[in-house]
């Protein structure tokens, strides 16, 4: 049975890109460009869950961090490894503060992020 990840990224073209990759990997992707999936987070049972930090549909009212730590704080949820993909600096820190498992840098590599999904959900 294939592993499970979520993927959340409003900008479409990174998105399909990520997919691409993880279905090459062989890996069941479901994924979002608004952080809406994550109501549904136990009925789909990801076994990672990839998210942007900055969600336009969100504006300033909630990101990726926050959404991290929420999650990460729900007993329900909190056993998914998160990972929070950004290309702003201060990225680690905004990964440490959202409880985050790990985070991926913009741009990223293709084998850098196959790595990290493997180190998570093998």
């Amino acid at each position: 049975m294939a592993k499970k990840v979520m993927v959340i990224e409003d900008d479409k073209d990174i998105r399909d890109t990520i997919v691409y990759i993880l279905e090459e990997q062989e890996y069941e992707v479901i994924s979002s460009g608004d952080s809406k999936i994550l109501r549904n987070v136990n009925d789909h049972k990801p076994d990672l869950i990839l998210m942007d930090n900055w969600l336009t549909e969100w504006k300033s009212d909630a990101s990726g961090q926050q959404l991290s730590k929420e999650l990460k704080t729900n007993p329900k949820t909190k056993h998914i490894p998160v990972i929070i993909i950004s290309a702003v600096s201060n990225i680690k820190q905004i990964a440490e503060d959202g409880l985050a498992d790990s985070y991926l840098k913009k741009p990223f590599d293709m084998d850098a992020l196959v790595d990290m999904v493997k180190k998570f959900v093998s």
